[in-house]
């Protein structure tokens, strides 16, 4: 095939680009440079957007690359984000956003039906995230034949496995310029078949796709696997095995075989190679010895098996058997050690690796990390039926590492490849291997290999004309697993006892071999690959000949040159007499003292009422003249002086708060009119709360949202109809002060939402002693939509509701901690602030090592949360498709299912039906919960009694404080002047101190 680089496009779609799951990251990642030298930069990766806030070291963003067509995309509703795989070459790479399109999944499964008859009918969020990440990269992928390509130019479409087929479907319909390929790397049935354990080789042709994948509950990935392979330009797999799967299950043969290569850019030079080898050597022996608490010694063999945790298909069962049975032969001399590289479920590293925690003994005789759930392990079972015990007498010694190599295990510390280079064989004795990456990897870093006949890379070796060294292929079929152990362990005594001569030459002969498997060889594949499918253009030149891009259209126009408005922001300067003013009205302790209040009226009685009691405002307001009047008047100066000393006498008490650190989240402060961040008497009480924390001097934060437009007011229109309007406060006429950091930058904080990230600013009020930090999303980096998230409180629909909410929770955690404030509890003000318990859970989990229960309890204990509303409907809840758009990759972080995580907001997770509860979500991560009255606790007892199956309604641990008010802010002045009468000047610090008030006759 004749490829005109100048011209040609290829997108690349797969579930592993920039996010290494399995083999095929290794297959897209180590073919780009070959793809380079066909396409240069017309070669472009798609891959899913699902690290969100975690940092991907693969994904290097670049915001000017395609900044046109990106702007004209995000128009047609198209999201994404663009940059360069961290790769050599630097590939250009596109990280799809498909989340936003979960609440059209829907009406995206029904055209499926409509068009092809995809039968998506029973398939789960292990389907449809992968569909619409398919159709979400399609929808980019034909954007940008709209918008850059001009006819004639080519652009091929490549999708790898069903995760991607939906694509493959939307541009056969949509675009049928575009020539798609689609290869399979492991049919889901065949996988399904081999992992429930039942004959796949010799069953092959008797059974039947349709009964079996009912059977299986993978009906709906493989009506999309046979659909993508049915209607692709051009269908390839990776090997001959995986084709007799095609042919049975899917009723397709393949096209062109496209063996996988690799590219030697991993391997490192020959300089270094040896200085690597030494280090990962000694490393292995380290972790070994401390585990075994035995010496490890120099000389030792290091196996290694490494993989997916599939531990039928990928021959994990038989490996351990098989150095069951050489530990158990006498001619082995040679002492071993087996490594398991195999991602488990597990907790953090372990902290010591030479002592054994009480009831973990066993565990901890082979694992490296702690597991979450040892007793089900198949690959400690199997150990404990194999008697290898890691005794001293043990020749052979097994390690259980369950984590990912990727360089910050907690343990090595090493990538994979780094690790890697130190054995001196590696056994992947395989049952389901459509190719086989990790033997050809081992060959590429020079180490001898094992493998099977049922592995696509066993098959092609076992093809070659001359036998070669290096790989041993064992012959392996449905029955014969007894002989396969023998076989093994024979192979590998063998190893064990040539010597060191020997075992050097076939660690060369590994390394030569693996030459034969270059991309720069294997990559001719693709070009007939590429040929099968350009023949459509030539069976129909007419699909090529009518385009014409967006873009030619906008090139010419002209632009329209119009004035670029600024705002001045005009900062008043006090006299240096009065310079205390600016300070007292920038902290909110003066609305509940009479004499600062007084004050304030003083300076200009007319000005104080129209600015709406507003001292930021009232300074601002003032004339040079009035200014120069109050700096010579010496009754107005001795006011401020007693006014200024009370002021510095009470915030001088701050230094000495004891007690718990106290963060307190709330959707709305009632602090003073000037201020609306409010709207009712939630506002209100949290506003008391936070007052009252300063006088009892409390060691306490409080956390918010800063509305621009706040809480709407009523007014009639001409008719006598009531309407809302929505006034924007000017935040620099209230008393904010923006958060710095050292440098004299704005605070900001960033949530990744579904494609785009959110960026808030962080405000600070101060009320006494308290401060309260708000959030605000009203910057310019914002998307003029996510400006408007806190625009209005209890505005917009639930969508920016939820927004909202995630902004309190996630954002307000994130806000305290880029703040270096820790808390000792975490006190939600109703379920709105709820999601602060997940980002908690997120920190323990991610960051920490913890396992979810064990993190779920450390935030539990240190979360209190206050409901106020005593009917189930006044509750904010949401649908699933709204927080799996949000939150779709959060049960895997913090290591759950997602029906665990939906179970976290609903009575039960098995309640299917149920909307996602904040209530529900913050009493299951409290383990305090308090209704805001006697009767209102027995209610509140009432409607959670179902979250506590098994108790009685009274029995529910949910208490009640009463509602209060803050005597101070609501007690007219002539009643607190008669109150310090006859209590004494120091009753406003102890209101609640029942032997004052019986004072009153």
């Amino acid at each position: 095939m004749n490829i005109n680089r100048q011209s040609d496009y290829l997108f690349e779609v797969s579930w592993e680009v920039c996010n290494k799951v399995g083999g095929i990251y290794t297959v897209v990642s180590t073919k780009v440079p070959s793809m380079q030298k066909r396409f240069g930069d017309h070669y472009f990766a798609l891959g899913p957007d699902v690290w969100k806030d975690k940092d991907n070291r693969d994904f290097v963003e670049d915001t000017n690359l395609y900044a046109k067509w990106r702007k004209y995309a995000e128009s047609k509703g198209v999201f994404f984000r663009i940059g360069r795989w961290n790769l050599p070459g630097q590939p250009i790479a596109i990280m799809v956003d498909y989340r936003s399109l979960i609440q059209r999944k829907d009406d995206i499964l029904a055209a499926g039906w409509r068009d092809y008859r995809l039968d998506s009918i029973s398939g789960q969020w292990d389907y449809i995230e992968p569909l619409l990440f398919g159709y979400a990269a399609a929808r980019i992928i034909q954007s940008f034949y709209e918008y850059m390509v001009f006819p004639q130019e080519k652009v091929y479409a490549h999708f790898h496995e069903w995760m991607t087929g939906s694509g493959l479907l939307y541009l056969k319909k949509y675009q049928p310029q575009i020539a798609t390929l689609f290869t399979t790397h492991a049919t889901v049935l065949g996988r399904s078949i081999a992992g429930n354990g039942l004959p796949l080789y010799s069953e092959l042709k008797k059974y039947n796709p349709d009964e079996l994948s009912n059977r299986f509950g993978i009906r709906a990935k493989y009506s999309l696997e046979k659909l993508s392979a049915q209607h692709a330009d051009c269908f390839t797999a990776v090997s001959q095995i995986t084709n007799e799967e095609c042919e049975a299950f899917l009723k397709k043969p393949i096209d062109v075989l496209t063996p996988n290569g690799f590219d030697e850019h991993f391997v490192p030079e020959e300089n270094d190679f040896e200085t690597k080898r030494k280090a990962a050597r000694a490393k292995l022996r380290e972790v070994a010895s401390q585990i075994t608490g035995q010496t490890i010694e120099d000389d030792t063999v290091f196996l290694i098996n490494s993989g997916r945790y599939e531990f039928k298909n990928k021959g994990i069962d038989l490996f351990i058997d098989s150095l069951s049975l050489l530990n158990n032969r006498d001619e082995l001399q040679q002492n071993v050690v087996a490594f398991l590289t195999v991602p488990a479920g597990h907790e953090q590293a372990r902290s010591r690796l030479d002592q054994k925690d009480s009831g973990r003994e066993f565990e901890q005789t082979y694992c490296t990390h702690h597991l979450s759930d040892p007793a089900n392990d198949p690959i400690l079972n199997r150990l404990r039926l194999s008697g290898l015990q890691n005794r001293p007498e043990d020749k052979v010694k097994v390690i259980f590492v369950p984590c990912y190599l990727d360089g910050e295990d907690g343990i090595f510390n090493l990538s994979y490849y780094d690790l890697l280079i130190g054995f001196d064989a590696s056994v992947f004795p395989s049952y389901y291997e459509p190719w086989g990456y990790t033997p050809l990897e081992s060959i590429a870093f020079r180490i001898p290999t094992l493998t099977t006949s049922l592995s696509g890379f066993g098959r092609w070796i076992l093809d070659m004309p001359e036998a070669p060294q290096g790989v041993a292929v064992v012959e392996r079929d449905d029955l014969n697993a007894p002989e396969v152990v023998e076989n093994i362990a024979g192979h590998l005594l063998h190893f064990c006892q040539s010597d060191a001569q020997s075992r050097c030459q076939l660690r060369e002969e590994a390394g030569k071999l693996s030459k034969e498997f270059l991309w720069e060889s294997l990559a001719s594949h693709y070009d007939k690959a590429f040929a099968k499918a350009a023949s459509k253009w030539e069976a129909s030149p007419s699909l090529l000949s009518k385009k014409q891009p967006v873009s030619q259209s906008q090139l010419s126009q002209t632009a329209i040159q119009e004035p670029e408005w600024r705002k001045i922001l005009i900062i008043y300067q006090l006299p240096e007499k009065l310079q205390r003013l600016k300070e007292l009205s920038n902290n909110l302790w003066w609305c509940w003292h009479t004499e600062a209040q007084e004050l304030w009226n003083e300076i200009d009685p007319q000005a104080w009422g129209a600015c709406g009691h507003n001292p930021v405002a009232l300074l601002g307001s003032l004339s040079t003249l009035r200014l120069q009047q109050l700096q010579d008047d010496e009754v107005f100066l001795a006011k401020l002086d007693k006014v200024y000393q009370d002021f510095q006498s009470y915030m001088k008490q701050s230094e000495q708060k004891t007690g718990p650190k106290v963060a307190y989240f709330c959707m709305e402060y009632g602090l003073h009119e000037s201020l609306k961040i409010y709207s009712g008497g939630l506002g209100i009480l949290a506003g008391d709360y936070l007052k009252e924390a300063s006088d009892k001097n409390v060691d306490m934060v409080g956390v918010g949202l800063l509305y621009r437009y706040g809480y709407f007011e009523q007014q009639l229109d001409g008719s006598g109809k009531q309407k809302a309007v929505y006034a924007p406060q000017s935040f620099s006429k209230l008393p904010l002060l923006p958060v710095r950091d050292e440098n004299g930058q704005w605070r900001t904080l960033k949530i990744s939402l579904p494609g785009r990230t959110l960026n808030a600013k962080i405000w600070r009020v101060q009320v006494g002693r308290v401060p309260l930090f708000l959030l605000d999303t009203d910057i310019e980096s914002n998307s003029e939509a996510d400006r408007s998230i806190t625009h209005q409180l209890y505005g917009g629909d639930w969508e920016n509701r939820f927004e909202q909410e995630i902004l309190l929770g996630i954002g307000g955690i994130r806000a305290l901690r880029q703040l270096g404030i820790e808390p000792d509890v975490y006190h939600c003000n109703e379920g709105h602030g709820a999601f602060t318990s997940l980002e908690r859970l997120r920190a323990y989990i991610e960051e920490q090592g913890l396992g979810f229960w064990k993190a779920k309890e450390l935030v539990r204990e240190s979360s209190l949360f206050t409901t106020h509303t005593p009917v189930p409907a006044g509750h904010d809840a949401f649908q699933e498709d709204m927080v799996r758009t949000y939150f779709g990759a959060w049960a895997e972080r913090l290591k759950i299912s997602w029906q665990e995580f939906m179970g976290l907001g609903r009575i039960s997770p098995e309640h299917s039906w149920d909307k996602f509860s904040m209530s529900h979500l913050a009493v299951n991560l409290s383990s305090g919960v308090n209704g805001v009255s006697r009767i209102h606790g027995q209610v509140s007892q009432e409607m959670f009694a179902p979250l506590y199956p098994g108790y009685y309604p009274k029995e529910v641990p949910v208490g009640y404080v009463t509602n209060g008010v803050h005597l101070a802010t609501w007690a007219h002045p002539e009643w607190k002047n008669l109150f310090c009468k006859y209590f004494g000047p120091s009753f406003q610090e102890n209101v609640s101190d029942p032997a004052q008030w019986q004072k009153i006759q």
